[in-house]
């Protein structure tokens, strides 16, 4: 018996369960995604059946892509519909069992998973729905994990899908590229939603871990997916930049007990020198056109993060002049919140309380916790501990990850109140 079945398989579901699932539905249709998922499953459990008796095949790939193949076909043969659906079965007889190897097959296989993302992110669905979508279909996470990212009841996260599943299938979405009048637009939704699934995995919102890597590298992958297409435009370079030189830092972002470290208190020795030499890549290659996105700031403060050897250096007048870019592009309060630490670093505490007293007013700001952490921090440092101690009591009335909780609970306790 092989021990090592179990734990090739957890590592394959990871990078083949998305290509699985989106090379059926390409072959059958969206209509038939259900069972492109059914078969991806299948393939997955038998591997987790078999290997563990008689050890993992030489190719693992091949194997799962032609027990997911072989169960689709067996489906489809016993569903009394089958005529009608003939075409369709036809297409995916016809169509060979990947040889994972094969260079052009791969390209074709990123193509589906292309396709797929780009139907998960379609303007008919419920913004909601395109991350959870996405994440299961394109990145194999199941809906229990998906609910754990997005602090919600399993149960809501299963019934989303399902309800986006049939929109899909009652509206006939298709799982195909958008005409060229209508990329652009997609594009920046796709976008979006790889960058949301980067954050959901960079803070969480609650729970014991602040950071989730594995959806934080799965965003990732996905963008630089984006970028080896033919669909890579400088916007998406720049996403994929600020997204690696964030991830570099995802190793120093937490102490050995899971606390919160800020940036300023980082060890930079434990940034990862790969991910930044990756970041800075792509933020040159989305600098060689004249498109200038809101992507392409934020990598801008990222990359100045970056470049700093130590806190002492980092160019806070540079960074503030990137947010101010940056507001006129979004008014996003957070990017607002964000932007008056740089001025808490060059003009003092009063100045960056004045900039975000204003914040409190806005509708999407009331329970994020950062608003009155940031507000106590300013106060503390302004001399008004009493002020500081409410402005943190309301932090910790907040949703917020027990790291968070706990760092917040010590600037508490700093204010003596």
């Amino acid at each position: 018996m092989s021990s090592d079945g179990p734990v090739v398989l957890e590592h394959l579901f990871r990078r083949q369960a998305g290509k699985i699932v989106s090379w059926l539905a390409g072959s059958l249709g969206s209509e038939h995604l259900q069972l492109a998922e059914d078969s991806m499953q299948e393939a997955m459990l038998r591997a987790l059946e078999s290997w563990s008796f008689h050890g993992t095949p030489k190719n693992p790939e091949a194997w799962l892509f032609r027990v997911a193949h072989n169960y689709a076909i067996s489906v489809l043969r016993r569903k009394a519909s089958f005529h009608s659906k003939a075409e369709a079965l036809t297409a995916l007889l016809d169509a060979p069992v990947p040889h994972i190897l094969d260079p052009d097959l791969e390209e074709q296989l990123r193509d589906d998973e292309l396709r797929m993302i780009f139907m998960c992110c379609h303007p008919a669905l419920p913004e909601n729905a395109r991350i959870a979508l996405s994440l299961q279909l394109v990145s194999g996470f199941g809906s229990s994990e998906i609910a754990r990212i997005f602090l919600a009841d399993e149960r809501t996260i299963a019934q989303r899908l399902v309800r986006a599943k049939r929109q899909i299938r009652e509206q006939q979405i298709p799982i195909a590229m958008p005409g060229q009048a209508q990329l652009s637009e997609r594009l920046d939704s796709v976008l979006n939603v790889i960058y949301l699934m980067f954050s959901a995995g960079y803070a969480a919102h609650s729970g014991e871990e602040l950071i989730r890597r594995d959806v934080c590298m799965e965003a990732l992958r996905l963008g630089q997916m984006l970028a080896a297409s033919s669909l890579a435009r400088p916007r998406v370079h720049a996403l994929v930049a600020l997204m690696a030189l964030q991830a570099a830092r995802l190793p120093a972002r937490t102490d050995a007990s899971g606390d919160l470290v800020l940036l300023e208190e980082q060890d930079r020795n434990l940034w990862d020198d790969a991910l930044i030499a990756t970041g800075f890549r792509f933020f040159d290659r989305s600098i060689e056109g004249e498109e200038i996105s809101e992507w392409h700031v934020q990598a801008a403060v990222a990359a100045e993060y970056a470049r700093a050897k130590q806190t002492g250096s980092i160019r806070w007048q540079a960074i503030l002049e990137h947010f101010n870019h940056l507001v006129q592009i979004n008014s996003s309060p957070v990017i607002a919140l964000n932007r008056a630490v740089a001025i808490l670093k060059l003009h003092g505490a009063e100045a960056a309380l004045a900039e975000i007293l204003p914040l409190e007013a806005h509708p999407s700001m009331r329970g994020y916790y950062l608003l009155p952490a940031i507000k106590g921090r300013f106060l503390l440092e302004m001399g008004r501990p009493s002020e500081a101690a409410r402005a943190f009591h309301a932090a910790l009335a907040c949703d917020c990850s027990a790291p968070e909780r706990r760092f917040l609970e010590k600037q508490l306790a700093l204010t003596g109140c």
